[in-house]
């Protein structure tokens, strides 16, 4: 299949292909007399097992990690298990980060009077620190 197909039926863009052929996730592909990329069904496997991977938070580093444990022959279930606990203790902890966050976030607005009152009224941005007016464009 073309690199467009694959990527339709992956549910992915043409760019993120190219991009994870760059960072070695898939394999280089066999081009065509005429120069065009083909790709077979285990490729479109392989870009499916990544999406799945990182809906389930893992970075592109560990997919990379868990597609090498994967072809390893020598590779254990608890070596797998491992990985997926450290990985619910990652979630556990930016979840609990978020909480914090938020926890601030609500003390911060719940001191804001809001409306059409002076920036005074609403603490928030004094919250955050002091601000020059030399760096004050945003970019």
């Amino acid at each position: 299949m073309t690199i467009g197909e694959l990527a339709e039926r992956a549910g992915v863009n043409v760019q993120t292909v190219r991009y994870y052929e760059r960072r070695g996730l898939l394999a280089k592909p066999r081009r065509t007399d005429s120069g065009y990329r083909t790709y077979t069904d285990v490729t479109l496997d392989r870009l499916r097992f990544i999406r799945r991977a990182q809906e389930l938070g893992f970075t592109l580093s560990e997919i990379g990690e868990l597609l090498v444990l994967r072809l390893d022959p020598h590779t254990t279930a608890s070596t797998v298990k491992a990985r997926a606990e450290a990985k619910i203790a990652d979630v556990d902890r930016r979840i609990h980060d978020l909480e914090h966050i938020k926890h601030a976030l609500v003390h911060l607005a719940g001191r804001c009077h809001g409306g059409r009152g002076p920036l005074g009224d609403c603490p928030l941005l004094d919250a955050l620190g002091p601000l020059s007016s030399a760096g004050s464009t945003v970019d």
